[in-house]
């Protein structure tokens, strides 16, 4: 390993230290004690003499945690209007202007309200960070963004608020733990949420299982930003070692046959680790004579490994163990996955065996040696010398030669026999240079020759009279040959880091180029123009739409078009996430290679090339470029996709604000004159008791009154202002209720009510399970005909059903869960009237008990809307 320091890691040192520091309280879920240790250790900086203030404490009425904010000074929140609501914020100005030097911001990845300067807390910390202020901060594990979909599949609920992983990266975490038991009983006794939210969460997020799966979570994320930490500070400070902290995999893998069961082994290891692993290809001078099938070999095992999820890396060295050593110390990697081959006796002897000196040499590393996989049948080992040339460059040799020749007969008379030998040296390491080590070694051989047969007596033969000039004669050979040999290494080292440079560079040109590109159309032209001329081919690049590919950009423009075997290609390509085409194992009959932008999001496109010549279109040796192209270009791929689906969340999300306000608005205003409609409708009523507009007038005022609740109640929704409170309901009862609050409406209809009076009772919310009785049955008497109206009750397995049903037209086919949208009307029936928002409210209702609710056409005819409740146990 380099005993310099690391650039990188000097580099962000600096920027850490120009900054505020940053401490992140870290907890695998709500009441482990994040803000009670977060304030804790702020009075210890306060009574220290530090200049400590509160900027944000989310005490959630607990009293040991109350008393903890008392000794600090706190600053006040910034008032925010929000939907109707005054909202208190984090006021980043007022503490950017008290300055202080260190600040308490409770609940990182909290939403601010819309108005606030940034829409995310944690962006409000990286401001006062970048204004010198040190941040104390708390955060439970399921808002780490990369743990996002980890924690949903766990948990079955998805956080919506998430904080970067990037926030980790030069902050210090301090990891508040508690058994699961322990945290379970406090939320039982009340000290996290209130009894009836606690009871609730118990059933729910607050599960042994869950906690513990959270719990390992939180010990893991803490662990690895500790050892990215350790490992920054080692690469500063050049301190050689492992410190095998945290586990690091290292797969090393070559051209023979095998290597992708290395790359499974060390997907395994890492898998049982939990470690971060990588991949690494050591390209040493021998790699110039890797036949076509070995470099293919070689790039298929790197793509492997990235499917798998490694990080992969080609590293030019002189040998293999000097490049395996390097990297190994670089990496500090922890554990060695490599292959033994059946090397002969001879190999070993001239390059030693990459094993055995890797079991000598690495101190802390844990090697595992796999058995590499026997060579097919027929298959060429690399030759054991290198490749001799071609016989132009011997000739150029010989040339070079003869000119030494004339130049030493000519100097002669000025230097005399015993300096002309070093003469027949320039050309030996003029010609290793050029050409390599076997141009060189025959210009070598030559050389002597005519050295013996020009300049030593007896001149022009090959005889030798004297016995010093045997010597000078063998010395210079010698020399001559051990210089064409360190100068043919020489050269295919430089050649080596100058392929190596210049693909960096090209990758470099290509990543920046993308980042350029702002919108799909310029992305995909830059790709194809960059691919195309990075390896002179032609390329196009095809997205699915309408469900057909598509051609939308090529390179160049007149790229020859494709035939139905290279569209059968593509198609090929898109479904299975594989190459196809020319080249490859399936439908090699095409004109075109075929390779698909594969993402987190699936394939989004796919890139075709062609040779102009009608070859196939990669070369071995350049598979491992295109195959990191492709990865640039499907990321490229992907942050558009993510940038479009981010704007129409936004776009969707002012929508929503919109529509939010403007139901309170019109919910608001309508009150106040319904009520007096109301009022003068009742009078009348008292006045003319026989007159029939007076009921009528009535009926409608209260279906007026029920538009306004729902109203009321879909803002209510979608603010997330609905309070759940749970206990033991008798469904007969409930029913009965609903009923006799809708009289008015169902009046005249036939109605059937079929709740056995020995069902379990249910556990709900038995206000919000009134509301959605009375929007379902108030959509069945006006959508469900003239026939009966049923309400039915029966046992189901882990649930009690209750269902309301009518014996109309029926739902519109498909249609069944779009009905519960707001506003959504049935399309096809004479589901056409009414507001919309009955079905609406009952979802969202049924949503925040976590009950179940459906619909469905009956088999005999009509609509049959169904809750699945939770049955009470005593207990």
């Amino acid at each position: 390993m380099n005993d310099r320091p690391s650039p990188e890691a000097l580099l962000r040192e600096a920027r850490r230290e120009a900054r505020g520091r940053l401490k992140i309280f870290l907890g695998a879920a709500p009441g482990v004690g994040k803000t009670f240790e977060m304030l804790h250790e702020g009075a210890e900086r306060l009574h220290g003499g530090r200049d400590v203030v509160i900027g944000v404490v989310e005490t959630h009425g607990r009293a040991e945690t109350e008393a903890l904010v008392t000794p600090f000074e706190v600053l006040p929140g910034k008032p925010v209007e929000h939907q109707g609501h005054r909202l208190e914020e984090m006021d980043l100005d007022a503490i950017l202007a008290r300055r202080p030097a260190l600040v308490l911001v409770d609940e990182l990845a909290h939403t601010n309200a819309p108005g606030s300067r940034h829409p995310k807390r944690w962006q409000d910390v990286e401001e006062l960070r970048d204004a010198g202020i040190h941040v104390y901060t708390t955060l439970n594990v399921q808002h780490v963004e990369s743990l996002n979909d980890v924690v949903a599949s766990v948990t079955r609920v998805r956080v919506r608020e998430t904080v970067p992983d990037a926030i980790f990266d030069d902050a210090e975490i301090e990891l508040v733990d508690l058994p699961p038991d322990e945290l379970i009983d406090r939320l039982k006794e009340g000290k996290v949420y209130v009894p009836a939210e606690a009871s609730r969460a118990l059933a729910h997020f607050f599960s042994k299982a869950n906690l513990s799966a959270l719990r390992e979570m939180a010990l893991r994320r803490a662990a690895l930003s500790v050892d990215r930490a350790m490992l920054d500070h080692l690469d500063a400070l050049a301190v050689p070692g492992t410190f095998a902290a945290g586990e690091r995999v290292l797969v090393a893998v070559s051209e023979l046959p095998g290597g992708d069961g290395l790359v499974r082994a060390g997907k395994r290891l890492a898998d049982a680790l939990r470690a971060p692993w990588q991949v690494v290809f050591v390209e040493t001078p021998r790699a110039e004579r890797f036949r076509p099938e070995q470099r293919h070999r070689i790039a298929e095992t790197l793509q492997l490994a990235s499917s798998l999820g490694a990080t992969v890396a080609t590293v030019p060295a002189a040998t293999v163990i000097d490049g395996l050593r390097t990297h190994l110390a670089g990496m500090r990697a922890t554990q060695l996955v490599i292959g033994r081959s059946r090397r002969s006796w001879w190999f070993e002897l001239r390059h030693g065996s990459v094993v055995e000196s890797m079991l000598r040499a690495s101190q802390g590393v844990a090697v595992h040696v796999l058995p590499a996989a026997e060579a097919r049948v027929g298959e060429r080992r690399t030759p054991a010398l290198p490749a001799l040339g071609r016989w132009q460059e011997h000739l150029v040799g010989m040339l070079a030669v003869a000119l030494t020749v004339i130049l030493g007969r000519v100097t002669l008379p000025l230097i005399g026999a015993g300096g002309t030998d070093l003469l027949f040296l320039l050309p030996v390491i003029l010609i290793a240079f050029r050409s390599g080590f076997g141009p060189g070694v025959s210009t070598a051989m030559i050389g002597g020759l005519a050295y013996n047969f020009f300049f030593l007596p007896p001149l022009y033969t090959f005889t030798i009279g004297e016995p010093q000039s045997v010597l000078t004669f063998f010395v210079l050979t010698g020399i001559a040959l051990f210089t064409a040999n360190l100068t043919g290494r020489l050269r295919a080292r430089a050649t080596l880091g100058t392929r190596s440079a210049q693909e960096n560079a090209a990758v470099a040109a290509f990543g920046q180029a993308l980042a350029r590109a702002s919108d799909p159309e310029t992305t995909s032209r830059v790709v194809c123009e960059e691919i195309a001329q990075l390896l002179d081919v032609s390329v196009l690049l095809l997205v699915r739409r309408d469900g057909t590919l598509e051609r939308v950009a090529a390179y160049p423009e007149d790229a020859p078009p494709m035939g139905a075997v290279d569209h059968a290609a593509a198609e090929w390509a898109w479904s299975s996430g594989e190459a196809g085409g020319v080249g490859t194992g399936t439908l090699i009959a095409a004109d075109w290679q075929f390779h698909p932008l594969r993402t987190s999001l699936g394939v989004l496109a796919v890139i075709g090339l062609a040779a102009s010549d009608g070859r196939e279109p990669i070369t071995a040796d350049r598979a491992l470029l295109l195959s990191t192209l492709l990865g640039q270009a499907a990321l490229a791929h992907e942050r558009l996709r993510l940038e479009h689906d981010v704007r129409e969340v936004s776009v969707l999300r002012e929508r929503d604000r919109l529509r939010v306000a403007l139901l309170s608005s019109v919910g608001h205003d309508l009150r106040t004159p319904l009520t007096s409609v109301a009022a003068a409708v009742d009078a009348l009523a008292h006045a003319h008791p026989d007159e029939p507009a007076t009921a009528i007038a009535r009926a409608e005022v209260a279906r007026l009154r029920r538009f306004l609740d729902n109203l009321v109640d879909m803002v209510r929704i979608d603010s997330g202002a609905v309070a759940v409170t749970l206990e033991p309901i008798d469904l007969t009862d409930a029913a009965a209720a609903a009923v006799h609050d809708l009289r008015h409406v169902l009046a005249g209809r036939e109605l059937v009510l079929r709740v056995p009076p020995d069902l379990s009772l249910v556990n709900a919310d038995p206000r919000l399970l009134h509301h959605i009785l009375l929007n379902l049955l108030s959509n069945a008497a006006v959508h469900g005909g003239d026939g009966a109206i049923e309400i039915v009750g029966q046992r189901r397995p882990g649930a009690v059903r209750l269902s309301v049903r009518d014996h109309g037209p029926g739902l519109p086919s498909g249609e069944e869960a779009i009905l519960f949208e707001t506003f959504a009307r049935g399309v096809g029936s004479d589901r056409t009237v009414g507001s919309g928002l009955g079905l609406a409210i009952a979802k969202g209702f049924a949503g925040a008990m976590h009950v179940p609710i459906q619909a469905a056409n009956a088999e005999d005819g009509g609509a049959i809307f169904s809750l699945d409740l939770a049955p009470f146990a005593a207990g």
